[in-house]
């Protein structure tokens, strides 16, 4: 096996993403565009999606790193909302878009067409997730549209199932479909509950924090696979897991946090760069299957397909807003009120992705008969079009649009104000134990010691009120800036001596590492005194 292709890949897919950062357009649609050039120019490797590896080894992992950033509580806060989009939408764009496509596209049957709902109904959990950072959407859109993107995959992955089924002629009834339904969907979340205390019970028991991360690496895997072996949703076991992990992950060591935030950032870093990289590179095989002189009516289904998904979603979407607020009175006196604003934005934000291809790709060439899948090449087409279509349209728009709102984002102001406020709780709290703990016997320190751990503690908590003041007149540095500034400059001298003492030969290799990361961790402690949200 050569690896080089799939080397060069993930590098040059780290490096386009990597300068996207510097341009005002969002690294999904850079990688996009330029994986659809790259993939027309002669010479470059194939790059084929398979569902195969898509599935249980790219997905687990990128679902788990988003589950992991979510916050449980809030989830839970907007179960409902997230339930009529993850659940209730997914199930009804399956039917609505795959009716709509089989009485505009004429050689589509409807068994076929309804595969193709399934497989570009779930919005994409990377692209929802990436989007929403970058363009600054309120606390609660992110919410709904992190925890839609979390689990629709499952509910689409089974309906695909279910769908396919019917198409390739296993007789697949209603009361089939439901039960593998409901056995995904309770199956999956059986499947995590069951983990979920395990794993983190070995998680707080391992010592090594080199252990500890090699677990967390293997944990979206270890989900996913078995809830696939009980023919359970591996998509959801992942989620409850890491949802639970991440809302427990203080109780783990520190050095592990640490270690673990590093590396789930950098293997997010590299998935998600790939993954949108491998979407623009499905073009030839894309291409590839369509009958010659069939461009312009294929190009006119494709815009069908897409105005349907765009749509579809605004029709679920409005009425799943407002409805249940005016027939419940216990829906309007927990959730608060919104306007017109929320659900434009909801309804726009349904970006396509990577496990819409995949899925897509892995319809078989033929039925239980032995005749071709009915319109094979045209569904990977129609799916390859509307994922381009809502990241390139909807992607490139969703930033205008939310300016143009004028939405209330985050309020850096209000807050470093809670923040600050939460600090100055703990550090009171910390103080008094730590006179409690200075006045037994077995605890005594020289008075310099003392002074110093007082110190660090006033400094905690004064790092954060300091944020809300003005900058330096002359440096236009805040208080928090020249701190930093200071505190690398002096770490950066000490950096240098200790470099200059190896390369004298009076320390060791081995010395000097010990002592630059001995710099390193304070570097970071110093950064993490005065970092802001």
């Amino acid at each position: 096996m050569d690896a080089l292709p799939l080397v060069a890949l993930v590098a040059a897919s780290a490096a386009v993403a990597g300068a996207a950062r510097r341009t005002p357009v969002p690294a999904p649609l850079v990688l996009v565009a330029v994986g659809l050039v790259a993939g027309l120019v002669p010479g470059v490797p194939t790059y084929h999606l398979d569902a195969h590896v898509v599935l249980p080894l790219l997905l687990p992992p990128l679902l788990h790193t988003a589950a992991l950033d979510s916050s449980y509580l809030d989830l839970r806060a907007n179960i409902r909302p997230v339930a009529l989009l993850s659940v209730g939408y997914t199930l009804f764009a399956t039917v609505a878009v795959g009716w709509l496509a089989h009485l505009a596209i004429p050689e589509l049957p409807l068994t076929a067409a309804l595969v193709l709902g399934a497989v570009v109904a779930p919005p994409d959990a990377v692209t929802a997730a990436a989007i929403a950072r970058r363009v600054g959407l309120p606390a609660r859109v992110t919410t709904i549209l992190q925890g839609e993107s979390l689990v629709n995959d499952a509910t689409a992955i089974t309906a695909f199932r279910v769908a396919l089924a019917a198409a390739v002629g296993e007789g697949m009834t209603w009361a089939a479909g439901i039960a593998e339904f409901l056995l995904a969907a309770v199956g999956g979340v059986g499947v995590g509950l069951l983990l979920m205390v395990p794993l983190h019970w070995l998680r707080t028991h391992l010592k090594e924090a080199l252990l500890q991360n090699t677990l967390s690496l293997l944990i979206p895997f270890v989900a996913y696979a078995a809830a696939e072996r009980v023919h359970a949703s591996g998509v959801l076991a992942v989620v409850v897991v890491a949802l639970y992990l991440g809302h427990r992950s203080w109780q783990v060591d520190f050095a592990t946090r640490l270690q673990e935030a590093a590396v789930w950032k950098m293997a997010a870093f590299i998935l998600e760069s790939t993954v949108f990289a491998l979407i623009g590179l499905q073009l030839p095989f894309v291409l590839k299957g369509l009958e010659a002189g069939g461009w312009a009516a294929a190009l006119g289904y494709a815009a069908i397909v897409f105005a349907a998904v765009v749509v579809v979603r605004f029709v679920w979407v409005y009425p799943a807003t407002y409805l249940p607020r005016r027939l419940s009175r216990r829906v309007r006196e927990r959730e608060p009120g919104t306007d017109w604003t929320a659900p434009l934005i909801v309804g726009w934000a349904g970006m396509r992705g990577v496990v819409s291809l995949a899925v897509a790709f892995s319809i078989p060439l033929v039925t239980h008969d032995g005749e071709p899948f009915p319109a094979r090449n045209l569904v990977l087409f129609l799916t390859f079009t509307t994922v381009i279509a809502t990241l390139v349209i909807q992607g490139l728009t969703l930033p205008v649009l939310v300016r143009v709102l004028k939405l209330p984002g985050r309020d850096p102001q209000t807050e470093t104000l809670v923040e600050a406020q939460a600090q100055s709780e703990a550090s009171a709290a910390a103080e008094a134990r730590l006179e409690e703990l200075l006045a037994a016997p077995h605890n005594r320190l020289p008075p310099p010691l003392a002074d110093r751990l007082r110190s660090v503690l006033d400094r905690r908590r004064n790092a954060v009120w300091e944020r809300l003041g003005a900058a330096d007149p002359v440096t236009g540095e805040s208080a928090d800036d020249t701190y930093r500034r200071l505190a690398r400059e002096m770490i950066e001298a000490e950096r240098k001596v200790f470099v200059r003492l190896r390369d004298e030969r009076r320390i060791d290799d081995e010395m000097m590492r010990t002592l630059l990361r001995r710099l390193d961790l304070e570097e970071a402690a110093a950064y993490r005194e005065t970092d802001g949200p």
